[in-house]
């Protein structure tokens, strides 16, 4: 068993927005610390620091609210970067429901601190603090992000214009600056006249290309990224856009060594139920991202964080490889052994041309017939995440919640041949990652059996090995 939950999240409250920055090898996360308390105190950020993301260090708080009747009341996201003289400069998004702006809704404004004692303590700079800018909603100004560009830095922050079709309003503003105190306006960084807003915007250059990663405030919810030859653009989309699916929010890279990493967190579902809402903040977690030789990125654990897992268990099947034919029906085997709790289950699955659908199951019955399930389509190039039973609604058999044919989607490359399904169980929380490619979180709270099984519908495939290790 698991001497610590896998993925952080801080005792009594849940991760919101990661503000990630590397320095001499550290990973420092700050993170909006959400301990949903009614009424609401005031959000502040808290840091955590790892070097793996395995093994965390809680800091605790980093930058305080600033009271009830502050214009920083709840400190949003926003990002941190040093000077050429070695001083870091916090940049945040400062809020007050109190306090509302010329379209009737809380204020949102960019507020600036520094710290010369090694990211430890911050001095508030309010006379550094500004709104929206002329032609954008006062209400929408929010995660500034700053990044250099030679010798001028440029902010972009989550905006809306000020009129246009309501739902088509989003933008990332952009300002530059040449010293990191007074901001001029400028053309905005990104403007698609698509979304309700593009949150917690993050630019980075790898090699040859640059990539816009921007959170879609929409009903999609989930973190997309643009690739171009320069930050002027123009921005292309790959054909796989997502860092992965609606329950991993916000994601914002960090980047060490050559080696990129995004922080988001894994919502929550209300009343801790797989029926209830998805919720604003949940628990941490990182993905490491490779670039393909066209640009695009494929998203995977990071190598610290699968290594960790280094003490076999058993898995229940004692014999492999497995066959599973189902030409017209579903065909499943079941392990005979409880799971752990927490562990990482690596899977080579070999799919036969034509099936339909293959996958595992997580906390299974014995009998496979409740169980969350991680399945395969071939013919759709999909993965999904789903769940069996319902909960009933009714006394019919078809009065069950959630009249959907599945939980979660990703698009996913899934030709015939050998496939690798890695998962990684910790209470709740599933994270499945196929071919070291696409990712997809999630949460299961109705643990009806720890067993893992493995199934087929319409096709053949085989269960080539499978292996399931815990953190020592």
């Amino acid at each position: 068993m698991s001497a610590a939950p896998v993925f952080f999240r801080p005792e009594g409250a849940w991760v919101g927005d990661v503000i990630p920055f590397q320095q001499d090898g550290v990973f420092h996360l700050w993170y909006l610390y959400e301990d949903r308390a009614v009424p609401s105190t005031g959000m502040p950020w808290h840091l955590v620091t790892t070097t793996d993301f395995v093994d965390f260090v809680d800091h605790g708080l980093a930058v305080p609210s600033g009271g009830p009747d502050a214009e920083d009341f709840n400190v949003y996201t926003g990002s941190v970067v040093l000077d050429d003289d070695g001083i870091a400069h916090l940049f945040s998004t400062a809020q007050n429901p109190r306090r509302l702006g010329a379209d009737g809704r809380p204020q949102q404004l960019v507020a600036h601190a520094t710290s010369t004692d090694g990211l430890r303590d911050w001095v508030k700079h309010p006379e550094h603090t500004f709104g929206a800018t002329d032609g954008y909603e006062t209400g929408d100004w929010r995660d500034p992000f700053v990044f250099r560009d030679g010798e001028v830095w440029r902010m972009l922050v989550a905006a809306r214009h000020a009129d246009g079709p309501e739902r088509r309003r989003g933008t990332i503003a952009q300002l530059t600056s040449t010293d990191l105190v007074s901001w001029t306006p400028v053309r905005p960084f990104w403007d698609p006249r698509r979304y309700i807003a593009h949150e917690c915007p993050d630019v980075f250059r790898w090699g040859d290309w640059w990539y816009l990663v921007y959170s879609e405030f929409s009903d999609a919810f989930c973190t997309r990224y643009r690739m171009a030859r320069s930050p002027a653009g123009p921005w292309l989309t790959p054909e796989l856009d997502t860092i992965d699916g609606r329950a991993f929010y916000a994601a914002k890279s960090v980047e060490r060594e050559g080696r990129r990493f995004f922080a988001g967190w894994i919502s929550t579902r209300e009343g801790g139920s797989d029926d209830g809402s998805w919720q604003w903040a949940g628990t941490m977690a990182v993905l490491e991202a490779d670039q393909d030789p066209d640009g695009t990125l494929a998203f995977r654990l990071p190598d610290e964080f699968a290594a960790s897992f280094s003490v076999p268990v058993e898995t229940g099947f004692s014999t492999l490889p497995a066959s599973l034919y189902g030409a017209d029906r579903f065909a499943q085997l079941v392990g005979d052994t409880d799971l752990p709790d927490s562990y990482l289950l690596t899977a080579e699955i070999d799919i036969a041309a034509g099936t339909e659908e293959v996958g595992l199951l997580v906390r299974a019955t014995a009998d496979g017939d409740q169980a969350g399930a991680i399945r395969l389509e071939p013919r759709r190039d999909r993965v999904v995440f789903d769940r069996w039973p319902r909960t009933l609604t009714g006394g019919e058999q078809w009065q069950i919640s959630g009249d959907v044919p599945f939980v979660l989607e990703r698009p996913c490359p899934l030709g015939p041949g050998r496939h690798r399904v890695q998962i990684v169980a910790d209470g709740d929380i599933i994270v499945a990652v196929i071919d070291h490619r696409v990712a997809l979180s999630t949460r299961l709270h109705r643990r009806a059996g720890e067993r893992i099984g493995f199934f087929v519908n319409s096709g053949a495939a085989e269960l080539v090995s499978l292996d399931v290790r815990i953190r020592s």
